[in-house]
């Protein structure tokens, strides 16, 4: 069982043909609307391969809170644990350029009322996984954590938008999951000499006894754990929109480890995945299903093991 922790938004994407500057005025000649939010990305990332999958959040009584519930139930993800409040449901503005680059703004909405309380502890055992994101209130995030971390829990938290963590907190992870840029703010506010994104995993995963991967983008991914590293490929494709990539790789890793893959077939499992997100438009609607990413497997080579 995967258990997700996290934000539930509604996405207006704007396709523009560059990104504006402090000043723009840009024309678009249409958006569209899709669900997402980065804990409910990842769910339906995970459920498209078969887990078992529970989404805890917060969405407010309107018309948005429709589009996210629909979205999860379609991809068979449970959601009688999200919680409506008196706060509007979350609300992502994303403008993705003619190369495929975004750029969000995110106004958090319900999703500052999610409570670790919502996760009852009868869920938390030592044979489910907790997958945490950071658009929540953190505070949210740590309480839960320690909570899990007590009970056996594997925690995979993903580092998005980057902050701060407590010492204690990263003690308590079993997989921390960042990209580049959050791996950096990461390793400064760890007070690193050497702030290189697969340095500060080495040194993360060293210093906390944890599974510490680096997402590259059009380079793969980098894994460090105690019991070495790993090196993987990206998948060859071209970018149409890389909103939900990162959703997409912790989302399908967390189902691989739930299904006890090895840390190496679970990387290169999500690095496929992640590669095809960002092959057509949208969050939720551009992850792909478990035959696609076992059709485009062979075309990513196993991860490269160093030591």
């Amino acid at each position: 069982m995967i258990i997700v922790f996290g934000s539930l938004n509604v996405d207006m994407v704007l396709p523009v043909e560059s990104m504006p500057r402090p000043g723009d005025t840009l024309l678009c000649p249409e958006y569209k609307l899709h669900p997402g939010g980065k804990g409910a990305n990842q769910a339906v990332a995970a459920a498209h391969m078969g887990a078992d999958v529970h989404m805890f959040g917060c969405v407010g009584d309107d018309s948005f809170s429709h589009l996210c519930r629909d979205s999860l139930n379609a991809s068979k993800v449970q959601t009688q644990y999200m919680v409506t409040c008196d706060k509007p449901t979350g609300c992502a503005t994303i403008c993705v350029d003619a190369r495929g680059e975004n750029m969000i703004t995110v106004a958090s909405g319900a999703n500052l009322l999610a409570s670790s309380a919502l996760v009852p502890d009868e869920m938390l055992t030592d044979s489910s996984i907790l997958v945490l994101q950071m658009e929540v209130r953190p505070e949210e995030n740590w309480q839960l954590i320690e909570r899990a971390s007590q009970r056996g829990t594997r925690v995979i938290l993903n580092l998005a938008p980057a902050q701060a963590i407590p010492d204690h907190i990263l003690k308590s992870l079993s997989v921390l999951v960042m990209n580049q840029i959050e791996a950096t703010v990461l390793a400064l506010n760890l007070g690193f000499d050497i702030i290189s994104p697969t340095i500060a995993a080495r040194r993360i995963s060293s210093k906390y006894g944890i599974t510490c991967i680096v997402t590259l983008g059009a380079d793969g991914a980098f894994a460090a754990s105690p019991q070495g590293t790993w090196t993987v490929q990206a998948l060859p494709i071209t970018a149409v929109d890389t909103t939900a990539a990162g959703d997409a790789f912790v989302g399908v890793f967390a189902a691989s480890l739930a299904k006890d893959m090895t840390l190496d077939e679970s990387l290169r499992r999500a690095t496929v995945a992640s590669g095809l997100a960002c092959t057509s438009v949208g969050a939720q609607t551009s992850l792909p299903d478990a035959q696609q990413v076992e059709q485009y497997l062979p075309l990513v080579p196993a991860p490269r093991r160093g030591v």
